[in-house]
């Protein structure tokens, strides 16, 4: 008996293991890792004061304490990435397990099931909508429709390329470094048309660009680790200290990665440094906002795999946060209409306007929080100050001023992306019982019965 008793425990470890690997490899923040392992523990039958769970960045751990036969297991996580749908799915099945009492065979079938599914979206629909995405980028910079598609069609190529050296497992800051060099390439090449005589007198008005360098700026923005950075800001306000710097030193060597193979591209075929003093406020009106807000929440939304019948969602939810943000920042003295309160306070107004919104639209819609709030305020992830930040540090020159410059990209890169964080978790900050789908469903059910019904038998 006591035989059998350890084997199940071992059993029930093992698919808590699976759970928490998953949803680290789909790209959610620690704290949802050992919310969702440590509930689904609890419908197990294991108390809540013998569960301890362990989350480091390349492994999670479990540990069942329960006095007799104490048991620690850990599992490593293979791969890395973004998988709204996973997430989606993983809090669907945990709550369909606990109202129709799965058994555990039922439960583990079911989640090797949703593990195995395939994306939502095909490679080439993926690298389409990304590179439309990087094109609404571009427009918010302030750039020309023209401009827009040439960023776009220079984003998607480099994002197909991405996806197949991923596919032939390169180093993954190789990859970066390469993908934004070449992106970077097609988009010079794209722009060269709009400013050599030469070429841009056999071309037609409407195929030319007044803007012909702002899809320099974005047609590598596909490459922004913007999920990784809002978890991390997640984390260290968690109190996951070593998780957070684990995650923020991935994101810190990608940028980097991306400002070596963009600056390369400059070097190697003397591109004027467009990075340097390129001016990035728009001047547009608030429909054509709203539009490329859209575009730009659902191209990374399918990146991020969101589910399909989310996308619509998703979409009005960019549109809420860029047309938030621009209102609170831009002002009449940029010659747009708005308050003219500054980046970061408009940043701050349009992440939390969003995500409470969205507190009450998860209930009807049966989601995670996440799956919509994330992709929604992606398109306000202030990317180009990063590496532009990096570029001022790396080709200083010793004119004064420079670190200066370097320092105020940077500082207010680091600060728009801890305001977006603090937008997005302020639902679970300040009202957790908002953020429950199903409060009292394990109250209802009861610990005991769900203890019989994991351990192989129906109650």
């Amino acid at each position: 008996m006591e035989k059998l008793l350890k084997s199940d425990k071992r059993q029930r470890m093992e698919l808590l293991l699976r759970i928490g690997c998953l949803l680290m490899e789909s790209g959610a923040d620690t704290s949802r890792i050992i919310r969702n392992v440590r509930r689904m523990a609890e419908h197990m039958g294991f108390k809540d004061n013998q569960v301890s769970v362990f989350v480091d960045f390349h492994k999670v751990g479990v540990e069942i304490d329960d006095n007799h036969d104490p048991l620690v297991m850990f599992r490593r996580c293979e791969r890395r990435g973004v998988n709204m749908a996973m997430l989606s799915d993983i809090s669907h099945l945990t709550f369909k397990a606990v109202s129709e009492e799965y058994t555990i065979e039922q439960y583990k079938e079911e989640l090797e099931s949703i593990a195995h599914r395939k994306r939502s979206y095909s490679p080439w629909l993926t690298a389409l909508a990304g590179g439309f995405a990087c094109g609404g980028f571009c427009f918010l910079f302030g750039s020309d429709w023209m401009a827009f598609f040439y960023a776009a069609f220079a984003a998607m190529l480099g994002l197909r390329l991405r996806m197949w050296l991923d596919s032939h497992r390169m180093n993954p800051f190789i990859t970066t470094c390469v993908v934004a060099f070449f992106s970077t390439l097609v988009a010079w090449l794209l722009g060269t048309m709009s400013v050599f005589a030469g070429v841009s007198t056999v071309l037609p008005t409407w195929l030319q660009s007044v803007t012909p360098w702002h899809p320099l700026m974005a047609c590598a923005l596909f490459l922004i680790p913007g999920v990784p950075l809002i978890n991390f800001v997640n984390d260290m306000l968690s109190g996951y200290v070593l998780m957070g710097a684990g995650r923020a030193t991935v994101t810190l060597l990608v940028v980097l990665s991306m400002a070596f193979g963009i600056g390369l591209a400059i070097k190697v075929f003397g591109i004027d440094n467009f990075v340097r003093d390129l001016s990035m406020v728009p001047h547009h009106s608030y429909w054509e906002y709203s539009l490329v807000a859209a575009i730009s929440a659902v191209g990374f939304s399918m990146i991020f795999n969101t589910p399909p019948r989310l996308l619509w969602v998703v979409a009005l939810g960019g549109c809420v946060a860029v047309c938030t943000r621009n209102f609170v920042s831009l002002g009449a003295d940029s010659g747009n209409i708005g308050l003219g309160m500054g980046t970061l306070l408009g940043t701050l107004t349009g992440s939390v306007l969003v995500s409470l919104l969205f507190t009450r639209v998860v209930r009807w819609l049966n989601t995670p929080h996440h799956c919509l709030s994330i992709p929604s305020v992606i398109p306000m992830v202030p990317g180009v100050l990063m590496y532009r930040a990096l570029f001022a540090f790396i080709d200083m020159n010793g004119v004064v001023g420079e670190v200066t410059v370097a320092m105020h990209n940077a500082i207010t890169a680091m600060l728009i992306i801890l305001f977006i964080a603090v937008g997005v978790a302020v639902p679970n900050i300040f009202f957790p019982k908002m953020m429950e789908k199903f409060p009292n469903l394990s109250q209802k059910m009861g610990a005991g019965n769900l203890k019989g019904v994991f351990r192989g038998k129906r109650s």
